[in-house]
């Protein structure tokens, strides 16, 4: 079982689910030509896809174009069902830095059919995650900075004020639809810039007051 900790603590989480929000920035969902959605685009990754920082990404044979997403991930230290913006915050316990990474031509081809896309976000690998900090270490969630670099050379820069939906609005959302309980992450959509990475990338992943994370591709 996945077990994530919070910097500096004692404490440890068993992970339960990885509930995931796609298109929450503008640019990223005009780079790809998608749709801006009227209600929140929410897809779920097994606990079995999380590495750890410094950890390798296998990228399956059946695709030939992964892309890398950053993304602030949420820690749910407290369980809730329809929970409102006004608490949504007091249910977050820890904050990390996290990769959504997509097998883009699988993703693509499931679309196509009608048929559901989790195997192109699931994968074994396919959520580099970093230890977590507090939730009081960091002063607004909704405005702070996040960068990827993929061998130096930077790929995606943004702030977590350009998401379409707060923190606290993709809580009380997600909750609607599902009870959130203490060890479930959340990820919560990535800035425009993703693209495609190939075996030997070293990938570098930083959250304004969160921390860092390190991936290589195998």
């Amino acid at each position: 079982m996945h077990q994530v900790r919070i910097k500096g603590s004692e404490k440890s989480y068993p992970v339960g689910k990885i509930v995931c929000l796609g298109r929450n920035y503008l640019e990223h969902i005009r780079e790809l030509g998608n749709q801006v959605p009227d209600r929140a685009v929410i897809f779920c990754k097994p606990a079995s896809s999380i590495i750890p920082d410094g950890g390798t990404i296998e990228i399956p044979d059946y695709s030939n174009d992964c892309h890398h997403e950053l993304e602030l991930a949420l820690l749910i230290g407290k369980s809730g069902k329809c929970i409102s913006e006004q608490d949504a915050l007091d249910h977050v316990v820890g904050y990390g830095v996290a990769l959504d990474l997509t097998l883009r031509d699988v993703q693509a081809e499931q679309r196509e059919r009608g048929l559901p896309w989790e195997i192109a976000k699931g994968f074994d690998t396919s959520c580099p995650l970093s230890d977590f900090v507090a939730a009081d270490q960091v002063d607004n969630p909704n405005n702070i900075r996040l960068t990827l670099t993929v061998n130096g050379e930077m790929r995606q820069e943004g702030t977590t004020a350009q998401m379409m939906r707060s923190v606290e609005q993709i809580i009380a959302e997600i909750s609607k639809f599902y009870t959130l309980e203490e060890g479930d992450i959340i990820l919560t959509g990535t800035p425009a810039g993703v693209s495609a990475i190939e075996s030997g990338d070293q990938l570098v992943g930083k959250i304004e007051q969160v921390g860092s994370l390190r991936s290589t591709v195998a």
